[in-house]
């Protein structure tokens, strides 16, 4: 019995020693991909690791004195490289897999004068409405994400409340053209949203359906999460600004980089880590998406990592990655009935782009001094159980003397119009009361003067 036992635990002893090789050089190939920032494919990292093994592994073997001795340190040297060679290979297309067109919409593709090609989505006021003369814009959050199936049947509902609605993806997301990674900044999607405007005001923009521009002058925007972000920047810049005739900043992201750093309080309690696992494929569970696309997050790998490129990441990113990020946009006490936003063929995001994008704008100096001259009137909403930190909203109250009201939407998540109970036509109400300059639905609140204590209250 004690010579089993000895046996025993000299094997589980080179078991856990060939577990630790094993895991060692798991790390350093993890180390090397991290110092590289993935070059090749991460194959130079891959083949480094592999010489670090074999080195290590004829150390180990110099003294044994047989053939079959020596070859043993090998094992785990093999083990290792067959891991983490799977990081090397690509499993879903490099080239960029566009999701098919929408039934219930043409997908317009405009080619902006800042090089950018958008998919771009027009939704006619219906005829039985009074329509309102000025084109509406949505812009949505990502910020380098398409536009999903949630959103759009928003957009419908109000253009058959009378707004001519256009909507497009941002450079990268949905539909639209990718740009080089390092084109990916704050400044050219507010670029980019002045181009799409400027085409609307100035006629130029073609409506497919009767080839004819709208000519109304000026346009609003809606711009939705780091929408709303881009779109505050726009009402800070006055060649953007010029063109807009009505502003609503619904939810906003940091509007830069003093602001990003606020580490305040959010709203009421949402769904995340209550809400049931999103279900569906994730790329991550893929040992090589899952490590470009979680050291990229931990800011170890570059968006700009050459192991995978920014075609492959849209490719293989699923909205099952996005995890509780999901859930997070949602009421506590919608945890169990959280609609799907998307389905599988329509969703799109840029993981990749969309960070960079998220580090120029922490990156920005501060805009205040500029929104401060903003004449455009405008409309902030704010979520009850937003996700967002609340002084990224009202940063935007603090400092836009052209904000006419603010609309606390009780009862709802970030994703203000959600498809559940009257929550979209709750939003759609205190959209067009302010496009229209009717009174507003719901109370002005928080006024400015009532920011201190809408903070302090934990609103």
């Amino acid at each position: 019995m004690p010579t089993f036992a000895i046996r025993l635990a000299r094997s589980t002893g080179r078991l856990l020693l060939a577990l630790v090789a094993v895991a060692a050089l798991v790390v350093v190939f993890l180390a090397l991909i991290a110092l590289t920032d993935g070059a090749g494919s991460g194959v130079g990292a891959w083949l480094a690791a592999l010489g670090v093994g074999v080195v290590a592994a004829l150390w180990r073997g110099r003294r044994r004195r047989t053939r079959a001795a020596r070859l043993v340190p090998f094992v785990p040297v093999v083990i290792a490289a067959a891991l983490t060679a799977s990081v090397c290979v690509p499993t879903t297309p490099m080239a960029r897999q566009y999701p098919p067109d929408l039934p219930f919409v043409a997908t317009q593709h405009w080619s902006l004068d800042t090089g950018s090609r958008v998919a771009v989505y027009h939704y006619p006021p219906a005829k039985s409405a009074a329509r309102h003369p000025v084109p509406l814009v949505y812009l949505n959050g990502g910020p380098v994400r398409g536009i999903s199936l949630l959103d759009h049947r928003f957009l419908r509902l109000l253009a058959r409340q009378g707004h001519d609605v256009y909507a497009y993806e941002q450079a990268g997301g949905g539909r639209s053209d990718l740009l080089p990674m390092d084109q990916y900044t704050i400044s050219r999607s507010v670029r980019d949203l002045g181009a799409v405007i400027r085409r609307l005001d100035t006629g130029r923009g073609k409506d497919k359906d009767n080839g004819t521009g709208t000519g109304t002058g000026q346009v609003d925007v809606l711009g939705f999460s780091s929408g709303g972000a881009v779109l505050t920047r726009a009402l800070a810049d006055p060649g953007v600004a010029a063109h807009m005739h009505r502003a609503i900043v619904a939810e906003p992201g940091p509007m830069d980089g003093p602001t990003a750093g606020i580490t305040g309080h959010k709203g009421r309690e949402s769904a995340r880590d209550l809400a049931p696992a999103m279900t569906g494929p994730r790329s991550t569970y893929v040992p090589r998406y899952g490590v470009a696309f979680g050291l990229m997050r931990l800011g170890l790998l570059s968006p700009e990592t050459g192991l995978i490129g920014q075609a492959e990441g849209v490719n293989a990113f699923t909205a099952a990655d996005l995890g509780s990020d999901t859930a997070s946009a949602y009421c506590a006490r919608d945890a169990h009935r959280i609609p799907t936003e998307d389905s599988a063929r329509n969703f799109s995001f840029s993981a990749a782009a969309s960070l960079r994008v998220q580090r120029t704008v922490r990156d920005s100096p501060s805009i205040a001094a500029q929104l401060k001259r903003s004449r455009t009137p405008a409309m902030l909403m704010i979520a009850e159980c937003s996700s967002q930190v609340r002084q990224w909203a009202t940063a935007v109250l603090a400092n836009d003397p052209a904000v006419r009201r603010t609309q606390y939407m009780p009862g709802v998540g970030h994703h203000m119009w959600n498809g559940l109970d009257d929550n979209n036509d709750r939003a759609a109400a205190v959209i067009t009361a302010f496009l229209r300059d009717r009174p507003a639905p719901v109370p002005n609140y928080p006024t400015r003067e009532e920011i201190p204590a809408f903070l302090r209250d934990h609103r």
